[in-house]
């Protein structure tokens, strides 16, 4: 695909475009689809299309943009079209300032992740249906953190793979209580393949963009390529952050509450979620520690 006619052919040509996700950085499977980010200011969310024959998710940004979340995650994409050259001013800006972003981005990982879990150590006490839901946000928002200490953009559908190769130090040997919260060692076909059902399904119901169709690609590589962890992590990292969209209201829904707990591979068992929340909240406030920033 020549990505220089994506603008054009996406009718994006009256802005600055660029290319991001894992394919701006040349770790992408072939199943992976093409993050575009279009600088047109529209508070909307992602939308899918279908360009020759790959599929396309559509961001819109900000050339003003200030979240360090986002930030992170354009600062290395590629121009495909800045006539004007404000993308690029943005780009360097956004370069001199990498350190800061960078740690902005891991605190607030790391507050999210004690906000959730403990917000799933609260629930476990009054019965709440999403205590173990609750815990498993917490914990991919710690792999945020993890990733985020190594210098690495936070992926999805590569981030395990990435971890596996991280030096082995304190910070990253971490990872193994994350691990042990998401369950991620329970991961086979039957349980990926009714996984991929509700988690298709959850994302219909919250997004409503077409999303699904990169999830049922990218479910089909990883499980070609007998890369059942990963599936497992991509689609509860996915489901997480559909849940965090609707976060405030999702108690009035109990069908959201009933496919969560398959797509998420819920933990029924409330003294598993008791233990687990108190070791991912005892590595938080380790790497909090270890990386300067204060104790929440």
């Amino acid at each position: 695909m020549d990505l220089k006619t994506l603008p054009e052919k996406l009718s994006l040509s009256h802005f600055s475009v660029g290319l991001g996700g894992c394919r701006s950085n040349g770790i992408n499977f072939e199943c992976c689809e093409y993050n575009i980010i279009v600088f047109d200011n529209k508070l909307e969310y992602e939308s899918v299309h279908e360009v020759e024959g790959e599929l396309i998710k559509l961001h819109h940004g900000s050339l003003s943009e200030t979240n360090s979340g986002i930030l992170r995650q354009i600062q290395d994409i590629k121009i495909l079209s800045d006539d004007e050259w404000k993308l690029r001013m943005f780009l360097s800006q956004i370069k001199e300032k990498s350190d800061k972003i960078s740690n902005s981005y891991l605190q607030s990982c790391l507050v999210d992740a004690g906000m959730y879990t403990t917000k799933a150590r609260e629930g476990v006490k009054t019965s709440d249906q999403l205590a173990p839901l609750w815990l498993k946000c917490g914990a991919y928002f710690l792999s945020d953190a993890i990733s985020l200490v190594n210098s690495k953009r936070p992926s999805p559908t590569h981030m395990l793979d990435l971890i596996r190769g991280f030096e082995k130090n304190r910070i990253n040997e971490s990872f193994a209580v994350v691990h042990q919260c998401l369950g991620i060692e329970r991961a086979t076909t039957s349980l990926l393949s009714r996984m991929l059902k509700s988690t298709i399904g959850f994302s219909d119901m919250v997004e409503a963009n077409g999303h699904s169709k990169i999830i049922k690609k990218k479910y089909d590589y990883l499980i070609e390529n007998s890369l059942l962890s990963d599936c497992y992590f991509y689609l509860g990292y996915t489901n997480r952050n559909n849940m965090i969209k609707i976060k405030d209201t999702i108690h009035r829904n109990l069908e959201y509450m009933h496919v969560l707990k398959v797509a998420l591979d819920a933990e029924s068992d409330p003294l598993t979620v008791e233990r687990d929340a108190a070791s991912i909240l005892k590595t938080i406030n380790e790497l909090l520690s270890m990386t300067k920033i204060k104790d929440l």
